[in-house]
């Protein structure tokens, strides 16, 4: 693998040079993926670091998800349980008589 400009090590800042405003605004894109992958990219405006841009730490049990989703209006709970399943037919043997009125 060969590293480019903008690789880091972890979050040493000494490894990367920021990006100027100027060209994050014309990588966004590449930024972005770049952070998905867990990195953080540092932003600069004349010369000073301005910003960083990190990886948002998701809850990793499901109930944290769940409830992370239900505040984010991503996911709507039921007020209750839906009740028993009943069945459609009432009388017994209802399958045998199907299979028999097709031949």
């Amino acid at each position: 693998m060969q590293l480019t400009d903008h690789d880091q090590i972890g979050d040493a800042p000494s490894v990367s040079r920021p990006y100027p405003v100027h060209e994050a605004k014309a990588k966004l894109s590449a930024i972005l993926r770049r952070v998905k992958r867990g990195r953080s990219v540092t932003i600069s405006e004349r010369g000073r670091i301005v910003a960083r841009v990190v990886p948002i730490e998701r809850p990793r049990d499901l109930p944290s998800r769940l409830r992370e989703m239900e505040t984010d209006g991503v996911l709507v709970r039921r007020p209750r349980r839906p009740g028993v399943i009943r069945p459609l037919a009432r009388r017994r043997g209802g399958l045998r008589r199907f299979l028999e009125s097709r031949g």
